[in-house]
């Protein structure tokens, strides 16, 4: 059934691969940020919940 509605779609073919290089893309940011962090600021944003300010 969903395959006649896909196939009435121009460039259908390239909506899973662009999904893929999204998601590879924000993969990569988010594991760059990570190792990117400060170790200070991680700390600090741990101990955040417990301050009593």
């Amino acid at each position: 059934m969903f395959k006649e509605y896909f196939e009435l779609i121009d460039g259908v073919e390239l909506y899973p691969v662009f999904s893929l290089i999204v998601f590879f893309i924000f993969f990569i940011i988010v594991t760059i940020r990570f190792f990117k962090t400060d170790k200070d600021y991680i700390e600090k944003m741990e101990k955040l919940p417990l301050e009593k300010n």
